[in-house]
């Protein structure tokens, strides 16, 4: 293996010369800078990766800011981004935040001490304070799964109020007119308040209903929450018929509270999620919901990265990718 030493003997300079190179390039004169680069490369010379980066002005590594990791729909988009950063030659540090302001400006911090080429920040509003970190760090920045309608940051999502709009547009297809809804927080403006929005206008526009509010209940994006939200929809609304729920987690907890008050699903109440998570499939029945194409969202974010890196137009800054809806056994037509 190569060592500084060989890499100075073969261009003719001083250890400490070569060492200037890696960390402040700039003080030495290019020809002799050029002769070192070179002599790394041709020794396959491989200094720690801060070190290269001094060199080359980069080091191949992305930061993706990520509220919950464990979170099934994050991981899929990782997914994506890592096989992605892989054919790219990138690689990717994840951070989990748990959604804590403090966490995510610590973790940025970090990143930029590590001199990452890039950032994804993921399933969260950009809020001034996070902006001008961005903006200090001087690096591209990703918006995945979020988008700001304030600052121009590039982004890739699908379009929730859309597909929200079209998940109940579907269910009224099916029959239904005692439609219902558990919703992300209202105060949740990445996918809360877009679905609810796309709600709202579709009962409009399809079912003729100005108000929806006592067809809708508010929750995390949560298994318990929305079990405990289905049954207070329920006793509000015992004549209802389908309930479209702002999550396939959510759509899960709402399954299970209908079971457990003797309700069958879909015979008595359909239902239909959002997400298509691998656990859409395997639930009992098999839950027919609107798919996001996660793991394509995050190949695409590592793309439009690579192409700001390399200073390359995009052809459009918020990427709205396709949504569709995945039929399964928890809807049926009355």
């Amino acid at each position: 293996m190569s060592t500084i030493r060989d890499v100075a003997k073969l261009a003719d300079v001083s250890i400490s010369t070569v060492s200037r190179v890696m960390n402040s390039p700039e003080s030495v004169v290019p020809e002799k800078r050029e002769r070192v680069r070179q002599a790394i490369d041709d020794l396959g010379y491989r200094p720690n990766a801060l070190a290269r980066g001094l060199i080359y002005k980069e080091t191949r590594t992305a930061g993706a800011v990520i509220p919950d990791i464990s979170n099934l729909y994050a991981a899929e988009v990782v997914k994506g981004m890592e096989d992605m950063g892989h054919a790219l030659g990138m690689n990717l540090i994840l951070c989990n935040t748990d959604g804590s302001e403090s966490r995510i400006i610590r973790n940025l911090t970090v990143l930029r001490e590590k001199q990452v080429d890039g950032i994804f920040f993921m399933s969260k509003p950009v809020t001034e304070t996070y902006y001008e970190m961005f903006r200090t760090m001087k690096i591209p920045v990703v918006l995945v799964a979020t988008e700001s309608l304030v600052y121009e940051l590039p982004s890739v999502k699908v379009h929730d109020e859309q597909a929200s709009y079209d998940a109940l547009t579907y269910l009224a297809g099916k029959g239904h007119t005692q439609i219902a809804m558990i919703s992300g927080p209202i105060g949740d403006t990445v996918a809360g308040l877009p679905r609810y929005k796309g709600f709202r206008r579709a009962s409009k526009d399809t079912l003729g209903l100005v108000k929806v509010g006592d067809r809708v209940e508010f929750a995390p994006f949560k298994y318990q929450a929305a079990y405990e939200a289905m049954s207070r929809l329920i006793d509000r609304q015992p004549d209802l018929t389908a309930v479209f729920c702002a999550s396939d987690e959510m759509a899960l907890g709402a399954i299970s509270l209908l079971y457990d008050i003797g309700l069958r699903v879909p015979d008595d109440v359909s239902v239909i999620g959002f997400d298509n998570l691998k656990i859409a499939r395997m639930s009992i029945p098999k839950l027919t919901t609107v798919e996001q194409p996660m793991y394509e969202i995050g190949r695409q974010a590592m793309l439009i990265l690579q192409k700001l890196r390399n200073s390359e137009p995009l052809e459009q800054s918020r990427l709205y990718l396709p949504h569709r809806i995945i039929e399964r056994d928890s809807v049926r037509a009355i």
